[in-house]
């Protein structure tokens, strides 16, 4: 499909300003032809499965993705993940281009929506250099205030948050029997396990006994003693062997042990049996040292802002980053919010946490895992965080950013994709939403209908021009619905109750 010629009108490219397409096969596409503008919203629209994500993805992106491979050294491109050379005969006029594609955030309890953004960075160096801190207190280094750091870790549960005990209760299963019949369930089975029993009766304590009937005194040294006594061990039952050395090890030993330094993961999901995991008393389950926690921002020690809603963290620093420049210059104080330092980390933060509360994210927190958010949440996330990146000239390519948005936010994300635009950017935009498409420079229309029954581009060109094409499904759903006459409101059979839900935003909800 040629680009348009002789209209070109200030508002519309010029001849030279298209990515073309020449040949397309990928997946159901029938050879396809198309002019795309740069330096415009593009919203490619069609039924799912009409192949308008193998256009926007399979081809435009693959093919720039592969064209940057190619000049990368090829010691560093095996560190890349590569995808597959699209099938296309030509494209011409493509700058770089990045995806941002609806996916899940890695599978990680350290990944949150603070590392994911950035914007933990800037809240660590907030406190470091702006924090109040106790009298006689050193002044730390942002790595200190990282769960993901050795200078900032909780040196009980090393950043995680979560604490693993061995208890009596989780180590020995049925009390009632002995030592050498497997009471310390904890402890390994086969050889190891009748090397600690034979190291525990040579230390002299009661291995024939059932274990409840051992002294309190007795049973805690051989469950959580820090202790490890090296005794020589005679086999009784192979007097041909000969005596050796054995170490004794506490069931909590053996069990943080080998959580901590097994390479197996089938080991470290066995010994979890024996432990009871909670909160970690240290730290309170945030994960930092008491050191870093004893720093604060306008009262707030930094794992309390972390675990604010966006809306809450705004609240509390927009009235440090309105602190004027003048006053922050004769701040007498060394520290604290009243610096300049603060005020233009507070400013910094603001803006960009005000972006992701225009994007409807305002519920998320900056400690909230991102293995927990959807994909329509990670991938605006992933937007907002290209604002900063600054690139010029690149083609970003999104996948229904309007997933899962509240309607009343839709605006906001389109404010976005223009700011993108006006950085010097190209927006290509795969999306359902007909709020977002009219709001669109230009639309390719992918149909008439799915797999086989489409592939071909209907139209390319200026949104409103797409209420001509007959064949396209799209253009019914671009002007406004009227309101459907009222159903009749079925009658429900029965109810389902929830109460006192809490797990992320919901607050105590009962329906």
């Amino acid at each position: 499909m040629p680009a348009p010629r002789s209209t070109k009108t200030d508002d519309r490219p010029g001849p030279d300003d298209f990515i073309r397409v020449r040949g397309a096969r990928e997946n159901n596409l029938r050879d396809v032809d198309v002019d795309i503008p740069r330096d415009r919203i593009v919203a490619f629209t069609g039924v799912s499965g009409s192949g308008k994500s193998s256009l926007a993805f399979g081809t435009v992106f693959a093919e720039a993705q592969r064209r940057f491979l190619e000049s990368v050294a090829p010691y560093a491109r095996r560190l890349i993940a590569q995808g597959s050379t699209p099938h296309v005969d030509s494209i011409t006029g493509l700058p770089p281009a990045v995806a941002l594609q609806q996916r899940r955030g890695a599978p990680s309890s350290r990944s949150t929506v603070g590392t994911m953004t950035t914007l933990s960075n800037s809240m660590r160096m907030l406190y470091s250099r702006a924090g109040t801190y106790p009298s006689g207190a050193d002044r730390l280094e942002s790595d200190s205030f990282s769960p993901n750091t050795v200078a900032g870790a909780c040196p009980r549960c090393h950043g995680i948050g979560t604490a693993h005990e061995v208890t009596e209760v989780s180590a020995v299963h049925d009390p009632s029997l002995s030592i050498r019949d497997g009471a310390i369930t904890a402890w390994p089975g086969a050889w190891q396990g009748k090397n600690l029993r034979d190291v525990t009766a040579v230390l002299g304590y009661d291995i024939e006994r059932p274990w409840r009937e051992l002294s309190r005194e007795d049973r805690d040294w051989l469950l959580f003693t820090e202790e490890q006594p090296v005794v020589q061990v005679q086999p009784k039952r192979d007097r041909v062997a000969k005596p050796y050395k054995g170490r004794f090890w506490s069931a909590r030993q053996f069990v943080l042990h080998t959580l901590a330094d097994s390479q197996s993961e089938t080991q470290r999901k066995k010994v979890l049996q024996f432990v009871e995991s909670g909160p970690c008393g240290l730290c309170g389950g945030t994960g930092l040292t008491r050191a870093a926690l004893a720093v604060t921002i306008g009262g707030h020690s930094i794992a309390e802002l972390n675990a604010l809603p966006l809306t809450g963290l705004a609240d509390v620093l927009r009235p440090i980053a309105s602190i004027t420049d003048a006053a922050a210059a004769t701040s007498r104080a060394s520290s604290g919010e009243h610096t300049e330092v603060a005020v233009a980390i507070s400013r910094d933060l603001l803006t960009r946490v005000d972006v992701l509360v225009g994007l409807g994210l305002g519920y998320l927190a900056l400690d909230r895992a991102t293995p927990t958010l959807s994909p329509g949440e990670s991938q605006r996330l992933r937007i907002a965080t290209q604002l900063r990146s600054g690139l010029f000239g690149v083609v970003y390519v999104l996948d229904e950013p309007s997933a899962g948005l509240h309607p009343a936010d839709a605006e906001s994300l389109v404010d976005v994709l223009d700011d993108l635009r006006a950085g010097g950017n190209s927006v290509f935009v795969v999306e359902h939403d007909m709020s977002i498409v009219r709001r669109a420079d230009w639309i390719v229309d992918v149909g008439p209908r799915a797999g086989t029954g489409g592939g071909t581009v209907l139209y390319s060109g200026p949104v409103a021009g797409l209420a001509e094409v007959e064949a396209s499904v799209t253009r019914r759903f671009l002007e406004p619905r009227q309101p459907t006459a009222d159903r009749a409101v079925r009658t429900p059979i029965g109810t389902l109750e929830l109460r006192d839900l809490t797990l992320h935003n919901l607050r105590g909800l009962d329906v």
